[in-house]
C-alpha cells in the first residue's frame, strides 16, 4: 500500500463519495475510482458499500479497520517528515504529549512555558485519554510522551516522576447530606449511587483503600474522562470518585469535592520510548524537563 493511496482512502470515507473526494484531491473521478479498486483487490477485501437511502458510500467492517489503520500511518508519516525538515540550528517542530485529566498537566505547561520565548517555533500537540491510549499511541510512535496517573506498567519506558500527586476524593453537589463531612470515609460509601473511572476499577486502585468487597458498592455508572460524569453529578444522578482539581468546584458552583480518609494519593509519571531517537524538539523539551525535574528520574 502506497501512503498517497492511504490519502485517497481517507478521502473517501471522509467525504462518502468518489466524485466529492475526487475534487477535494483534484484527480479525476475514473483516476480515483481505479485506485480504490485496485487497493481492494491488493488487500482482498470490499472497502465501501452503497448506503440504502442516500446512495453515499459506507465503509464495510473491513473498510473501518483500514481507516483506523490508515489514519495511524498517515499520522506518523506527517509526524515523521516534519521532525526531519526541523533539523536546523533555529529549533522548531512538533511535541505532542498524551495524558490524563490531572492538575500536573500545568507542571509541563510550566516548561513549555519557559521555552516558548527562546525557541517560538515550537508546537505542542494535547492528546488526553486514559493511561491504555495513551501508552497504545506512545507504542505506535504517535505521540513523543505520555502523563500517566497512578499505578500503571511503566518498566517498557524511561520515564521521569514528577514531584506532585493527585489526590482522590468524591465529588458531589453542594446540596448532598455528605458535603458537610471534611472528608469522606469508606462507609461513607455504603448505599451511594457513584461514578468510577473505568481505569481505576481495572486497576483496583480504590479497593484497598475501601478494605471490604469493592463489588458490594453500589456502582451506577464508569466514566472515562471526568467532564461528562461532572454533569451526571450536577444532575442529581449520582456521585463520582474522582480526582482533585478535574473540575470546577469554586464560585456559583453547584458542586463541591471531599477527599478520601485516609488519604489516597497518585502518583504522576512522564514516559517516553527506551532507545527512541529523539527529534531536537523533543530533546529540546525532555533535556529542560529534567533540568526542572531531573532529581526525580529513573
Amino acid at each position: 500500500m502506497e501512503l498517497r493511496v492511504l490519502r485517497y482512502f481517507l478521502a473517501v470515507a471522509r467525504e462518502e463519495s468518489i466524485s466529492r473526494a475526487a475534487g477535494f484531491l483534484h484527480i479525476t473521478q475514473p483516476t480515483l475510482s481505479r485506485q480504490m479498486m485496485e487497493l481492494e483487490e491488493e488487500l482482498g477485501a470490499k472497502l465501501f458499500e452503497r448506503g440504502q437511502k442516500n446512495r453515499h458510500l459506507v465503509l464495510t467492517d473491513a473498510g473501518m479497520l483500514l481507516r483506523r489503520r490508515a489514519e495511524e500511518l498517515v499520522e506518523l508519516a506527517d509526524k515523521t517528515t516534519a521532525e526531519l525538515h526541523n533539523h536546523s540550528e533555529n529549533i522548531s517542530g512538533d511535541i505532542t504529549i498524551g495524558g490524563g485529566e490531572t492538575d500536573a498537566m500545568r507542571l509541563l505547561a510550566r516548561t513549555a512555558r519557559e521555552l516558548q520565548d527562546q525557541y517560538p517555533l515550537l508546537r505542542y500537540h494535547i492528546f488526553s485519554g486514559n493511561a491504555e491510549e495513551v501508552m497504545e499511541r506512545l507504542d505506535k510512535g504517535l505521540i513523543d510522551f505520555g502523563l500517566l496517573i497512578g499505578t500503571a506498567n511503566i518498566e517498557k519506558y524511561d520515564h521521569l516522576q514528577l514531584p506532585a500527586t493527585d489526590s482522590w476524593g468524591l465529588l458531589m453537589r453542594r446540596d448532598s447530606p455528605l458535603a458537610g463531612q471534611a472528608a469522606i470515609s469508606p462507609q461513607h460509601l455504603d448505599g451511594l449511587p457513584l461514578l468510577v473511572s473505568r481505569q481505576a476499577l481495572l486497576r483496583n486502585e480504590l479497593s484497598g483503600w475501601y478494605g471490604r468487597d469493592f463489588a458490594r458498592l453500589n456502582i451506577v455508572g464508569t466514566y472515562n474522562l471526568i467532564y461528562n460524569a461532572a454533569l451526571m453529578v450536577e444532575e442529581g444522578f449520582g456521585y463520582a470518585l474522582t480526582l482533585d482539581k478535574l473540575v470546577n468546584t469554586g464560585g456559583e458552583s453547584c458542586l463541591c469535592f471531599r477527599p478520601l480518609q485516609p488519604r489516597l494519593e497518585a502518583r504522576l509519571v512522564l514516559v517516553w520510548k527506551k532507545f527512541q531517537p529523539l527529534s531536537p524538539a523533543t530533546s529540546l523539551f525532555l533535556a529542560q524537563l529534567e533540568k526542572n525535574f531531573g532529581q526525580e528520574k529513573f
